[in-house]
């Protein structure tokens, strides 16, 4: 008899135990994640005060999967991958109350349908500028000195023997280097370039930025002086409707046959098919480019093709220490946000 009573408490206990743990589950707030792929220490943050559900394959999440998972959600923890839009709030519920971007970037998202409903959106602003500026400095090295070309003839036969002209770029000395926006990525990108010695840095935005310019002695100019007059041009703006396309085919014809092209921006603000005929024609020297139209781009584009390109697979910010910072960032917006305080980097509408 006392067995018995004793099993049954301990049976009573366990039942209680699991009872608690189900409660206690169910008062977190439930957060959806996008990419299990993501530092885990910004995934444990949230786990401590949050339900955390996450796409389990390490790829894009598909629409209709998003479309099933998010319902019943008050977070979302997703990536510039993933279309955010009316289909996908309505799908979510009235619940809802934060989106959290693991990218500086934020187009992919309907700010204007948050903002009508009251969502709010995090964003990695800061963290990346560094590695994005270096990785920019890389490419645009990698494409004027000709790195990859060169790097192929090692290995399909082509190095013969030194030849004077053989492989031969051009150098950032004493050129004219000009950036397309001048935010914090463009200004890092700039004080990185002063070394190299051109003879000039431009810049074109908007409006001028004096104060910032000052630091690396760099000019304002308008877009067509830009076009006409720059050996290299450095696309680090953001996309927006106004910079949509704004690299087409006029603008190619603009610049010099020997201009060298960098985009580590969006792939969006290029027309791709305009810079694809300009490297076949020879209307510019090369282009460098982190982003494209679509990505990944298909094995068969005209662009993998040519020798007078580099592309890379859109990794600015692919540092070890920047993208485990932007995991615990974007998951630092959600736990404030969910908890009505002020997010780390937040989107104004």
């Amino acid at each position: 008899m006392l067995y018995k009573r004793t099993s049954h408490l301990i049976q009573t206990v366990i039942r209680y135990s699991q009872l608690t743990n189900i409660a206690r589950m169910s008062s977190k707030p439930s957060v959806y994640v996008t990419r299990p792929d993501v530092d885990e220490s910004g995934l444990d943050l949230l786990r401590e005060s949050c339900n955390v559900t996450t796409w389990s394959k390490a790829s894009a999440i598909p629409r209709e999967d998003l479309l099933r998972e998010i319902k019943g959600k008050e977070a979302l923890f997703c990536a510039l991958t993933d279309r955010i839009d009316a289909a996908v709030l309505d799908a979510a519920g009235d619940q809802l109350k934060c989106i959290a971007t693991i990218s500086v970037g934020y187009e992919h998202i309907d700010v204007h349908e948050c903002k009508r409903r009251g969502i709010r959106v995090g964003y990695t602003p800061d963290v990346l500028t560094d590695a994005t500026a270096e990785l920019t400095l890389a490419l645009l090295l990698a494409t004027n000195r000709r790195l990859f070309e060169a790097n192929r003839e090692v290995y399909n036969g082509g190095w013969k023997s030194w030849s004077p002209m053989w492989m031969c770029g051009k150098g950032l000395k004493n050129s004219r280097v000009a950036l397309y926006g001048f935010g914090r990525i463009g200004q890092e990108i700039a004080a990185r370039i002063v070394p190299f010695k051109p003879s000039q840095i431009t810049y074109t935005t908007r409006s001028p930025k004096p104060e910032e310019a000052a630091k690396v002695n760099a000019k304002h100019v308008g877009f067509d002086e830009m076009l006409s007059l720059s050996d290299f041009i450095i696309v680090c703006c953001a996309l927006t409707p106004e910079t949509k396309e704004v690299f087409n085919s006029s603008a190619f014809e603009k610049m010099k046959p020997h201009c060298i092209f960098i985009n580590t921006a969006r792939g969006g603000v290029v027309d791709q098919k305009a810079l694809t005929e300009a490297l076949i024609s020879k209307r510019i020297m090369a282009a460098g480019l982190d982003v494209t139209t679509p990505e990944p781009l298909p094995l068969n584009d005209p662009l993998l093709k040519l020798d007078n390109v580099v592309v890379l697979p859109h990794i600015g910010s692919a540092d070890i220490e920047t993208r485990k910072e932007m995991s615990r960032i974007t998951a630092r917006n959600i736990i404030a946000a969910l908890k009505g305080c002020e997010m780390e980097s937040e989107v104004n509408f």
